[in-house]
């Protein structure tokens, strides 16, 4: 077992059992256009209810499908919700502290959505056939399937140009994204841990680019690279796993290189705030990361900043170098099987990926300088939470092991990981998890 799913473990262990026994329902209020998603956890005795609403404490009566309850924050401000359910919708007003006038009122209009009970206490696997796909990472987009921490889901994604294994296009290119999956549980200030349990290729090409992304080209290299850019189309040979540019003369006749299938979108719902966020584009909850250590028997662990986090993945590559220096990889579409677990009340503040032997920490900003300080953040805050080590000693630690790798080129914001293998951490005593 890996040091990073033992502290997984503990904390599923310390969550009570009956943690998400209660009635549980996801609110989504109105203020002044901008919808802002929380989870109310309900406990019926006969007409009286008790309960919390993002754990502040709820009390209320329901009767005949309607339904009234108070809100009581940290703060002694108390709202007050009404409204009908209808089975299992419900819809009502909210009276609520003015934002900027604790002292004045304001009235939102709410709705909400009962997240069914778990029929079955053992892990499932779910087989998803995708329908639709979204081009933004949003939280306003209802799940397409709800599962609890410890299932797996099993389904297809399209390349980046949404066409599917069979060449049929279904949807708009810039890298569609299945889902969102809703995690029953999944909170704010927790983090999602996604193990790639399978990923495999679904059909015998891939589409990629000749040439170079700008922030590569001298200014020598730009001019003689002004005519590069055009498609270039790559055979899969799935019995051996292997890829070569189809029709390929001259020097690369007969060269082809080992394939290595993995996700080039993986993210979860940017948090209340947020607009939806091109399938283009990355941030601290994941996005379009391009990093070609999201493969087959890896963990990446994203922070949740939604109810449920609401995962999406896409963007299948069968194989791409450091970078993505050509703007595209091996693009094609994939058999994913991914399973998932909730790590709660741990946060994280960039994406993180553990593979069998070693830890990695990136980061993502608008320039390498940026990234470079995020991917070292976020490893410095790895070791601190897992190891319990001082800044000191953490940055010693990063002296003597750290190694760096430019893991995306090709967006708008440029991708780099810091890396450490776990041989080195072999001698550190990792922390146990606290107590509940």
């Amino acid at each position: 077992m890996t040091i990073a799913w033992k502290l997984t473990s503990l904390l599923l262990a310390a969550a009570p059992l009956d943690a998400f026994a209660a009635e549980q329902w996801i609110i989504g209020t109105d203020l002044w256009g901008n919808t802002s998603y929380q989870t109310l956890q309900l406990d019926a005795h006969g007409e009286r209810l008790q309960g919390t609403l993002d754990g502040d404490a709820v009390a209320g009566s329901r009767t005949d499908g309607g339904f009234s309850f108070t809100v009581t924050d940290k703060e002694g401000q108390v709202s007050h919700y009404r409204g009908r359910i209808d089975d299992a919708r419900m819809r009502g007003e909210s009276d609520q502290p003015d934002t900027n006038d604790r002292a004045a009122r304001a009235v939102h209009a709410f709705t909400g959505w009962r997240v069914p009970d778990r029929k079955q206490s053992a892990p499932q696997v779910h087989r998803f056939t995708p329908t639709d796909y979204s081009n933004t990472f949003s939280a306003d987009r209802p799940p397409v399937l709800v599962i609890h921490p410890g299932d797996s889901v099993q389904t297809r994604t399209l390349d980046s140009g949404g066409v599917d294994e069979r060449g049929i296009t279904r949807a708009l290119y810039g890298n569609p994204q299945v889902g969102p999956f809703f995690v029953v549980g999944a909170e704010a200030g927790d983090t999602l841990a996604i193990t790639l349990v399978s990923l495999k290729l679904n059909r015998d090409y891939a589409d990629s680019l000749d040439g170079l992304v700008d922030r590569l080209k001298t200014a020598r290299v730009a001019g003689e690279a002004s005519a590069l850019g055009k498609p270039v189309r790559w055979q899969l040979d799935r019995a051996r796993g292997m890829a070569r540019p189809q029709g390929a003369s001259g020097a690369l006749k007969g060269f082809e290189v080992p394939v290595k299938p993995m996700l080039g979108g993986l993210a979860l719902a940017p948090g209340f705030g947020y607009p939806p966020i091109s399938t283009g584009d990355t941030h601290v909850f994941g996005g379009n990361m391009d990093f070609n250590a999201v493969v087959e028997g890896n963990t990446v662990f994203l922070p949740v900043q939604q109810p449920g986090a609401l995962l999406y993945l896409g963007d299948g590559h069968a194989l791409q170098g450091d970078g993505e220096t050509t703007q595209w990889a091996l693009e094609t579409s994939l058999d994913v099987i991914v399973k998932v677990e909730l790590v709660k009340r741990q946060s994280i503040a960039t994406p993180r990926v553990e593979s069998p032997a070693q830890l990695m920490a990136l980061g993502q900003g608008g320039s390498s300088d940026d990234a470079l300080r995020l991917a070292t953040a976020g490893m410095l805050q790895w070791l601190r939470q897992s190891y319990g080590l001082t800044l000191s000693e953490a940055t010693q630690v990063l002296g003597v092991a750290v190694q760096y790798n430019v893991a995306n080129l090709a967006g708008r914001s440029v991708g780099v990981a810091a890396k450490i293998d776990k041989t080195v951490l072999r001698t550190l005593t990792p922390v146990a998890a606290p107590a509940k």
